[in-house]
């Protein structure tokens, strides 16, 4: 009871009787096989119970239920008639006094005083004819005095009751079986049917054990008050006090529920929209490589555009045990059928799943589409934002953003590169690194500009002179029919540029982000920026951060965008590229960063490529086949020179920066993570010092939910 009630948060009908009979049921067959006596200790009253009052305690329990129900029910009608009969009180206390006075006067002595029938009904001297006299002769008086408004509660009258209805039942076993103990029916009734009056089946049987101190009515008190608190909730929901409350007008939240945000969020506001996905025709060794080549630690698998299992790392490592050649299909050995949500499973659902099976991620589909995908990253990004939002909670949250113009080509991509266009200086830089990235992986390109308006003027009603923001998307539009590119464009009115961004994000299906970033902030809560520590945080997309170096940013070397199209000269600043630096540290941040490089580099004229890692003095192993892999990888990939270069330093920040500037680097490229980026880099991590004291262009990359 204590797991249902605390750990599990549900006490519900059927759960908490569910419980409160399991547990009378062990209780009751532990002590029988082994061996001990029903009787758990003697009392002053005589109690007794065996296996065969087991039944007549259900039949118990049913009668208390539906008894139960109805004496609620018949409180609230006589309540109800002395309100519409509408007669002062006085006059209604008096008719009440005559009414049960007279009545009385005409039975036994023993009805003027409760406790003393109460006690007379427990003890064997009763009958089951005096006991039903009593139920039915009690319930009226109860009714006739409560409604009258006269001073008194119910809660002694209840176990009157009860105790009367468990003599009846006593008086019901004893006929058939000539078996029975009327004090131990008696006792139990009181319990059960104050269990279905106030709908408190723990504190009936607490109540009542503590009265007698008999350990022998715990498992009859348990099985009867189960019964009665499922039967008398399923006729009439709400115990007799809180309908009284709402009788006089008191609503009460019956079940309180803390609203977090995992009980808010749906599967379908966090989950990634794009998934990478394997065919289950794919072989064994094809599927190894694209482990290899991914940071994700499993895959959906589909068949003819339905999902129809999964495969995990684990799955791989079991090839061996099953026999199979790496040329074998990978639906031998994904798990089929695998465990999905739906996109409107609250994130506390998903939560349990992946908690109770030990999963990484959850598909999630629709019938056997797949529409999306959540791993725990997802999740741990919501609960940052959640908790970053508890600050920001006391500013008014700005207004969604506005498109004010749009234009769109063909989507033939297999992804989409969003470029935020916010300078008109380093406009044409970006595009550029951009498109070449976007012929490289096939993908769209999404230009945005941001108009940002004061936060007083909604943006839907803002009025905004596009002649600016339009020749930038022009030139966009230009370079995508010279390089054969789709290039979607857009103009947002919004408060907050992080804000319109993230919005493009979801609502174009962003596969990645390009943007720029000045590599320096005023602000000491900010490491990159508003813009950019936002995105960090909260884009769920693969993100490039480019600080472009001297020559590049300068406003006077390129010209404004709003009188020269640089174009020409830009290529220009591009080819002199030359000198491109590299760090690997094996993650897949860093592996990601290495498949964009054929795609940047292809910018330079002749660009020289240097890989380094950095190993720490205490390192003596100085294992290189990290650096030599990745190098091998490069090659394969471009036609310029590729060298590495291993480093031993105490500082990997230190050891880069050094190299940058003595080989006169033109780039560095960089892998880090959303924690490298954001929290480890206020302790001095590498990619915030490498961009903080390098000149030269740096190029931070981080994938998606990492």
């Amino acid at each position: 009871l204590f797991v249902v009630e605390e750990l599990l948060q549900d006490v519900s009908n059927l759960t908490l009787g569910t419980a409160i009979l399991a547990s009378f049921i062990g209780a009751t067959v532990s002590r029988w096989l082994g061996g001990r006596s029903l009787d758990l200790k003697p009392s002053t009253l005589v109690t007794s119970f065996v296996p065969t009052d087991i039944p007549f305690y259900l039949i118990l329990g049913v009668l208390a239920g539906v008894l139960g129900a109805l004496f609620n029910q018949s409180i609230i009608w006589s309540l109800t008639l002395n309100r519409r009969l509408n007669l002062p009180l006085p006059l209604r206390v008096g008719l009440a006094g005559i009414v049960t006075g007279m009545v009385v006067a005409f039975l036994p002595a023993i009805f003027r005083e409760g406790e003393g029938l109460k006690d007379l009904l427990i003890l064997e001297s009763g009958n089951w004819q005096f006991a039903a006299l009593t139920l039915i002769v009690q319930s009226v008086l109860i009714l006739i005095a409560y409604s009258s408004g006269a001073p008194g509660g119910l809660f002694a009258p209840s176990l009157t009751l009860g105790a009367a209805l468990g003599a009846i039942v006593a008086g019901l076993e004893q006929h058939i079986l000539g078996t029975g103990s009327s004090v131990t029916f008696a006792l139990a009734g009181m319990g059960t049917f104050f269990s279905a009056v106030g709908r408190v089946p723990i504190t009936a049987i607490v109540i009542v054990f503590e009265m007698t101190m008999d350990f022998n009515l715990v498992l009859p008190l348990m099985m009867g008050s189960g019964i009665a608190y499922l039967v008398a909730e399923t006729l009439s929901p709400g115990s007799l006090y809180d309908r009284l409350l709402e009788w006089n007008g008191i609503h009460l939240e019956k079940d309180p529920k803390i609203e977090g945000v995992w009980a808010k969020l749906k599967a379908t506001d966090i989950m990634k929209t794009r998934v990478e996905t394997l065919p289950s025709g794919m072989s064994v060794s094809q599927a190894i490589q694209a482990f290899s080549q991914s940071s994700h630690r499993t895959f959906p698998i589909m068949d003819g555009g339905k999902l129809v299992g999964i495969l995990s790392q684990s799955d791989l490592a079991s090839i061996a045990q099953r026999r199979l050649s790496n040329e074998s299909a990978i639906r031998e050995i994904m798990t089929p059928e695998p465990l999905t949500v739906s996109p409107t499973h609250t994130l506390t659902h998903v939560l349990y799943l992946l908690n109770r099976y030990g999963l990484n991620s959850l598909p999630v589909t629709e019938g056997r589409k797949l529409v999306g995908i959540i791993t725990r990253s997802d999740i741990i990004r919501a609960e940052a934002a959640h908790l970053a939002g508890g600050v920001e909670r006391l500013v008014p949250k700005p207004d969604a953003s506005f498109v004010v113009f749009q234009s769109r080509m063909p989507e033939i991509g297999q992804g989409r590169l969003l470029v935020p266009l916010s300078n008109p200086h380093t406009a044409d830089v970006l595009l550029r690194m951009g498109a070449a990235i976007a012929q490289t992986h096939n993908y769209e390109l999404e230009c945005l500009q941001v108009v940002l308006i004061p936060r007083h003027t909604p943006p839907s009603e803002a009025r905004i002179d596009l002649k600016a923001s339009r020749q930038i998307l022009e030139q966009a539009t230009e370079l995508g029919q010279t390089l054969n590119l789709s290039v979607h464009t857009q103009v947002r009115a919004a408060h907050d540029v992080a804000q319109a961004v993230l919005e493009t994000i979801k609502d174009r299906h962003i596969t990645l982000t390009l943007m720029g970033w000045k590599g320096s902030t005023s602000s000491p809560d900010r490491i990159f920026g508003d813009t950019v520590d936002t995105l960090i945080r909260l884009a769920a997309c693969d993100l490039v951060l480019i600080k472009l170096g001297q020559g590049l940013n300068d406003p006077f070397a390129q010209g404004s965008l709003l009188n020269v199209k640089p174009s020409f000269e830009t290529a220009i600043q591009l080819n002199r590229l030359q000198r491109w630096l590299i760090p690997v540290a094996g993650g897949p941040n860093a592996q990601y960063a290495l498949q964009l490089l054929p795609a940047l580099t292809s910018l330079s004229r002749a660009p020289v490529v240097k890989l380094c890692q950095v190993f720490h003095p205490s390192d003596t192993s100085h294992d290189t086949s990290l650096l030599e892999q990745d190098a091998k990888f490069l090659r394969r990939r471009m036609s310029s020179e590729v060298m590495t270069s291993p480093l031993c330093a105490n500082s990997v920040a230190d050891a880069i920066i050094d190299l940058a500037q003595k080989d006169q680097c033109d780039v560095v490229v960089l892998g880090a993570s959303r924690e490298g980026l954001l929290q480890q880099v206020i302790q001095g991590n590498l990619p915030e010092a490498i961009a903080r004291h390098c000149r030269c262009t740096v190029i931070l990359v981080r994938k998606a939910g990492e």
